[in-house]
């Protein structure tokens, strides 16, 4: 059983910090041999929430909650992972479902906008996702916008 929390970057603890990063780095950099500068301000910013999907003391799933005007005009959702051990059990599903939630409960009757690996399309049309934008590549991997109303 996953259990989640959505917290600001003051309140994170040292240790689920240094899991956050690892797991970001782990999927982002050294799984996709994408070498890019993964921390930004984006994740200091007073109303960004750090999902984290913990299971067994575990950090297993992770996504940035980010406020309309950050990234998108509207709230967004991004630095979407999960850990290779979780995948393949419906571990994407659960996150994107709980960023959802999580998005209404903070910024309710918002918009929440992506920019999505483009072979995750149908993945993010499962919840709602329509696609706003033509392929870009971005550090080299092609990605689409897509908005959720």
């Amino acid at each position: 059983m996953v259990s989640w929390k959505a917290l600001k970057f003051e309140e994170l603890s040292n240790n689920e910090l240094f899991d956050l990063f690892k797991l970001r780095v782990d999927v982002f950099v050294v799984e996709q041999t994408c070498p890019y500068p993964e921390l930004d301000e984006k994740d200091r910013h007073p109303e960004t929430r750090h999902l984290l999907g913990i299971q067994n003391d575990e950090l297993v799933a992770c996504a940035r909650l980010l406020p309309a005007g950050l990234s998108y005009p509207s709230v967004s959702i991004g630095r979407v992972a999960t850990c290779k051990s979780f995948r393949g059990k419906g571990a994407g599903k659960r996150l994107m479902g709980e960023a959802i939630r999580q998005c209404e409960l903070l910024w309710p009757h918002q918009s929440i906008e992506i920019g999505a690996q483009e072979y995750l399309k149908d993945f993010y049309e499962s919840f709602g996702f329509v696609e706003t934008s033509t392929m870009y590549l971005e550090d080299d991997i092609p990605h689409i916008d897509m908005k959720r109303s």
